[in-house]
């Protein structure tokens, strides 16, 4: 099968959940035996035209414009009018803007929508219209739409009558790291709670800054997210934590050193408002990391008895639940019922694993796929 995917910025990277669930799916497919091209934007002077058997073709966008995307899925749609595919794949609700065009010319197309992104508060005016609209063209015209989770499933449902196939994203077990590279931070093994993810407001970064002011622990909280280019959001919450010495920023990581950070956290905290399925939650319980989450569906839907949560904005609950946390140091079940032992843990991570195994996610986008080609 000849698969072109596109909608995200660039592989190999991390510069974003959709970027990894990309690359899973691109290498795995690649892998089975598919002919996958993956369309990346502009990346400057780091160019590739192959990566793990995939073919790269990059697409010229502007350096920094709101406009980025649009031209970037524009041109992409454009490109892929010209080729063959069996199935050309979307992701995320801009792109989906353009996913009409390849209609109009006859490819068979699939939209995943990682989440609402028009619901995030970065984005006003034009972009919220026009994430919207993207979302509104998956829905109408996608031959099949794919989500991450059932209450995604439940929101195209009421919104478009749209039935959306759940294919979660996926985690693997990995293997946990000592306390070395993180040294240079001035931290080790279980001395510090760890928020790792992009620095914008739906991620609720403010919310626990706020709450771990009144705090009372030694440990520090560190703060891993891309600091550059800066925003009025990142000066603000900078800002705010300057007055509180535990907190530190340590700008984006990755390799041996994001695993590392992972695997010598006392506590993994995501405090956010929106997600689709977040990845580097997943990511955390991949490294047995302890997790506190806000308790919406996106987050909590999968936990199971695994990790604990608070309520949604409040910062008083986050307040509670980081003291009781730090306070009792051998729980782990949620709603803090019971200890869990090491072994009980690992079983739990493993019932998690295994519902979000990555080959299985595969072979399901892979099935979508037949089903529509089955029916051309």
């Amino acid at each position: 099968m000849k698969i072109a995917i596109l909608g995200h910025k660039r592989i190999p990277s991390r510069e974003g959940g959709i970027e990894v669930v990309v690359d899973e799916l691109a290498v795995r497919m690649a892998e089975l035996g598919h002919d996958v091209v993956v369309y990346n934007r502009n990346c400057g002077e780091n160019c590739i035209k192959k990566y793990k058997n995939i073919r790269i073709v990059e697409i010229p966008t502007f350096q920094s414009s709101k406009l980025n995307a649009m031209v970037y899925s524009l041109l992409a749609t454009f490109h892929i009018i010209f080729h063959h595919y069996d199935i050309v794949h979307y992701h995320a609700e801009g792109p989906c803007a353009m996913l009409p065009l390849a209609k109009l010319f006859g490819k068979r197309t699939v939209a995943t929508i990682h989440g609402l992104d028009w619901q995030r508060a970065k984005w006003g005016g034009f972009a919220t219209k026009y994430l919207k609209f993207g979302e509104k063209m998956a829905a109408k015209f996608a031959d099949r739409l794919i989500v991450l989770s059932s209450s995604m499933q439940k929101y195209f449902l009421d919104t478009y009558h749209r039935e959306g196939c759940r294919i979660p994203n996926g985690i693997q077990r990995m293997q946990q790291r000592d306390a070395d590279i993180i040294h240079k931070y001035g931290i080790g093994n279980r001395d510090y709670i760890l928020f790792l993810a992009r620095l914008t407001p739906e991620k609720g970064l403010r919310y626990l800054v706020e709450a771990f002011a009144d705090v009372k622990t030694d440990k520090k909280l560190i703060v891993a997210g891309r600091l550059r280019p800066s925003t009025p959001y990142i000066e603000e919450i900078q800002k705010i934590a300057a007055e509180d010495k535990r907190i530190q920023f340590i700008d984006f990581v990755q390799g041996e050193e994001l695993a590392e950070l992972y695997s010598n956290c006392y506590l993994y905290v995501l405090p956010s408002d929106i997600e689709g399925m977040p990845l580097s939650l997943l990511e955390a319980i991949s490294f047995r990391a302890r997790v506190l989450v806000s308790d919406i569906p996106e987050n909590t839907e999968f936990l199971n008895t695994y990790g604990h949560s608070f309520a949604k904005g409040n910062v008083a609950s986050l307040r509670e639940k980081l003291q009781y946390l730090l306070d009792n140091e051998k729980l782990y079940a949620c709603d803090f019922k019971s200890e869990d032992t090491p072994v009980e843990t690992e079983r739990k991570i493993d019932e998690i694993a295994a519902q979000y195994d990555w080959a299985e996610i595969v072979q399901k986008t892979l099935d979508v796929y037949s089903e529509i080609n089955k029916k051309q």
